[in-house]
């Protein structure tokens, strides 16, 4: 396949990957039936949407895109017990896992109990470092003794021993997990990831499901002649969860993120109105918020502080409240800054002594705090572009987190190895996965790990390519046009927003943001500019070449977004990659 733009090796290292084929002539095609700009049609066309779907794809509705929640398997069951704990007045507990997906599962069902005129049911959060991911068996011993129902909202699914000791309690479970080869003994288990579903629903979040359980619930109140509350009020938790859990962004997801925003920009929920304000957030919410600003900051309780915060935040109606716990959240965040960064750069250290090249890239620390493990994991899967793996390593133990790439299943490798008795636990889903592993097996089980996953191809190519939609001029990236393409969103997993190249353009300026990111002015040399940032790319190989460019000229390659700032708005370049024009 030839380079776009006869790039075979950018300032990143990778090769430029353009339009063209099959795809490049249905875009063509899309642009002339359907009189949409072009680039709008490269993104459709990518994405696999035929020319005849692209007004319908450009506004999906939960009308058109909502499955029947009866399609899972035991959903009847789960919400037909909510309700009649509702009726009896029962006491309620809600387990819920300590992040994003988990607190946002938890809200929502607070939420709607406080809409059905219930009392306040009881949140239990586990403490990361105390007790670990999901239910264990002295707090589900706890809670049944002194309720009737306990729901486990994302976990529960593969916590056969935990859901077995809450005796004279009924648990019903919604998840979204790998499940195993048998269920927990709970009353209902409802998860697209059992091994007895068809997985056409996999894609969803634990909050996708607990909203699933919502319109059944609503549904069995309409045949009682009852009315529930609006669930769509409710959608804001439920686009945040997806987008910060990475849930691909297809089918009925686009619906929740996009039907979400809308709800989100209304302001009103006190706990994201307290916690956008706390971030300083200017402007309506999109998608990259929901992922890089509200996420991590709802995740800070769970990570280095008090599990239950963003759970709090999210279900409260109080706004005095609401700003006390996003104001303590943002100090978490700042606190957990600052333990990330001192274990990436121990990771990444440890990782490239050991080598990129592996079908598995990992690192293990003493005392390495297991609430960072997961992001550092992340920033090593970006650097390798192949799974990894961090683990955090006190006494006899080691507590980890694992981030996988698109193609290669690591929640089903790291249940293996659970099942396999080479780890202590194991568990997650094709993305990410968390486990805990002997001290003195961990060199054992990594390798094994490693095995598992390059049969599944990890680890056997080079530095991803660029791939890119087309090709834009500084003077056509319009408000306009940003909006038209934006249309095609929400993007991020599972549907990569569109990525353009700007070529042969001069840098106007640039210059150091933050200590770490790079803010450019492009200039096409006929007038035309663009503002553009690159993040953390100050100390790489593109800042160093943008920052002492010497006159020259550049292709430039990424993503066009609208940037909200004081009040205006203006298009800037998401900048990603370059190369010498």
């Amino acid at each position: 396949m030839t380079a776009y733009l006869g790039v075979e090796t950018s300032l990143t290292g990778r090769r430029w990957i353009g339009p063209g084929g099959e795809a490049e002539r249905q875009a063509e095609a899309m642009a002339q039936a359907t009189g949409l700009p072009r680039a709008l049609c490269q993104t459709l066309a990518r994405l696999g949407v035929p020319p005849a779907e692209a007004e319908s794809y450009l506004g999906p509705t939960l009308r058109d895109l909502m499955p029947d929640p009866r399609s899972l398997r035991d959903m009847e069951v789960a919400a037909a017990r909510v309700l009649h704990a509702l009726e009896r007045r029962e006491r309620i507990a809600i387990f819920a896992d300590y992040d994003v997906d988990g607190g946002a599962s938890a809200a929502l069902l607070i939420d709607w109990l406080r809409r059905m005129g219930a009392g306040r049911p009881t949140l239990y959060i586990p403490d990361r470092i105390d007790e670990g991911y999901g239910p264990n068996a002295p707090a589900m011993r706890d809670l049944a003794a002194g309720h009737d129902l306990i729901v486990c909202v994302d976990c529960g699914t593969v916590s056969h021993e935990a859901l077995a000791a809450a005796t004279g309690a009924d648990v019903v479970v919604l998840d979204h997990h790998l499940g195993g080869e048998t269920l927990p003994p709970a009353l209902a288990v409802v998860n697209p990831n059992r091994q007895d579903e068809s997985g056409d629903l996999g894609h969803l979040c634990a909050a996708g499901v607990v909203f699933l359980m919502l319109v059944e619930a609503g549904r069995q109140l309409r045949a009682a002649g009852r009315a529930g509350p609006d669930l769509m009020a409710l959608l804001d938790l439920v686009a945040l969860a997806t987008v910060a859990d990475v849930a691909p962004l297809v089918g009925v997801n686009r619906a929740f993120v996009r039907q979400g925003l809308r709800v989100m920009a209304r302001r009103a929920r006190a706990g994201l109105v307290a916690l956008g304000d706390v971030a300083r957030l200017d402007g309506p919410p999109a998608a990259y918020h929901l992922g890089f600003v509200l996420g991590p900051r709802v995740n800070a309780g769970g990570r280095i502080g008090q599990a239950d915060l963003g759970a709090r935040l999210l279900a409260s109606d109080d706004p005095g409240e609401a700003r006390a716990l996003a104001l303590r959240l943002e100090a978490l965040n700042e606190e957990r800054r600052a333990v990330e960064a001192e274990v990436r750069a121990a990771a990444l250290a440890q990782a490239e002594a050991r080598g990129f090249d592996a079908p598995l890239v990992w690192a293990a620390g003493e005392g390495w705090h297991p609430g960072v493990v997961g992001i550092v994991a992340t920033r090593l899967k970006e650097a390798a572009d192949r799974p990894a793996v961090v683990i955090g390593l006190e006494g006899d133990e080691g507590k980890g987190s694992g981030r996988s790439v698109a193609g290669v299943d690591l929640g089903a490798a790291v249940q293996r190895l659970a099942r396999e008795g080479v780890l202590l636990k194991g568990g997650g889903h094709r993305m990410a996965a968390g486990l805990t592993v002997a001290r003195d097996r961990l060199e054992e089980a990594m390798a094994r790990l490693s095995d598992l996953l390059a049969r599944q191809g990890a680890g056997t190519g080079g530095p991803a390519d660029l791939r890119l939609d087309g090709v834009l001029m500084p003077g056509a990236a319009t408000l306009e046009l940003v909006e038209r393409i934006e249309a095609a969103g929400p993007f991020g997993a599972g549907a990569p927003g569109p990525r353009y190249v700007f070529p042969d353009c001069r840098i106007g300026f640039a210059r150091v943001l933050g200590g770490a990111h790079l803010k450019l002015r492009l200039d096409d040399g006929m007038g035309a500019t663009l503002d553009a940032i690159a993040f953390g790319a100050a100390e790489g190989p593109l800042g160093a070449a943008l920052l002492n460019h010497g006159g020259a000229r550049f292709h430039l390659a990424g993503r066009v977004e609208i940037n909200h700032w004081g009040g205006r708005q203006v298009v800037q370049l998401r900048l990603e990659d370059a190369a010498p024009a």
